[in-house]
């Protein structure tokens, strides 16, 4: 935990509160709010480049992404990254250690972030007492298995151009539905090195896609942000036309 980023009491009621009311999120009920509530062991605030869940390490702690990007990775023995999939605000991290030997990934914060922490100690007398609540983390972890065939068909099928396009509408699209982009732009804490680690292509590669992209007039990216110019070309491009649950 930052202490120059933990939240008050009341920022940290706030931002939960947003992230309630947030439309791309289900609703609960005030019953169900109330266990989420007694579930929960607090707010925390990390900075960019914090660790929030070591690779090598079971962590006691799951949590709940509130405000910020991280990624979840997994590194070789030479230091090699994969990024397996980058999590936006209301992404669950932590529960697939539940079913695997040691621990599966590391998380990395991205950008300052602010995360709700829970004891994994008693998650199974939440999902024993909120059936409901459990199927639905459930669910999330289960869709994460979509993802997992989606980076397959990209790194076994899709060309790097085909690869790129796909990426960045496919976050794109990810951001606008939590609110935090508008009118084709969003906030890209990403670098090159981030995007070719998520791609399985070298950087010198994935450096020359982005600008032969961006060349052709598809999307913008400078300055730390991300504009999508055409995302029905990106569609097409990246052979992607789903937008996220």
């Amino acid at each position: 935990m930052d202490k120059a980023l933990q939240p008050s009491d009341a920022e940290a009621g706030a931002i939960l509160e947003a992230l309630r009311a947030n439309p791309a999120f289900l609703p609960v009920s005030e019953a169900e709010r109330t266990a989420i509530e007694a579930f929960r062991r607090g707010v925390r605030g990390l900075g960019a480049g914090r660790t929030v869940i070591e690779e090598h390490r079971r962590s006691p702690w799951l949590f709940t992404l509130c405000q910020g990007w991280a990624f979840r990775y997994k590194t070789l023995s030479d230091g090699r990254r994969q990024i397996l999939s980058f999590l936006l605000p209301g992404d669950f991290m932590g529960l697939q250690d539940e079913f695997v030997e040691g621990t599966s990934y590391g998380v990395e914060a991205a950008t300052d972030v602010i995360l709700a922490a829970y004891p994994r100690e008693a998650l199974w007398s939440f999902f024993r007492e909120q059936p409901r609540l459990g199927y639905a983390i459930t669910w999330m972890v289960a869709n994460e298995e979509k993802f997992v065939d989606d980076n397959l068909v990209t790194a076994g099928r899709r060309s790097a151009a085909e690869r790129v396009a796909m990426l960045l509408l496919h976050l794109y699209r990810r951001a606008e539905r939590v609110g935090m982009a508008a009118h084709g732009c969003v906030a890209f804490p990403f670098s090159q090195q981030h995007l070719a680690d998520a791609l399985g292509l070298s950087l010198v590669h994935t450096n020359k896609t982005l600008r032969k992209l961006q060349r052709m007039g598809l999307h913008r990216l400078e300055g730390g942000v991300l504009q999508i110019l055409e995302p029905h070309a990106l569609e097409r491009l990246g052979d992607y036309f789903e937008r996220p649950l």
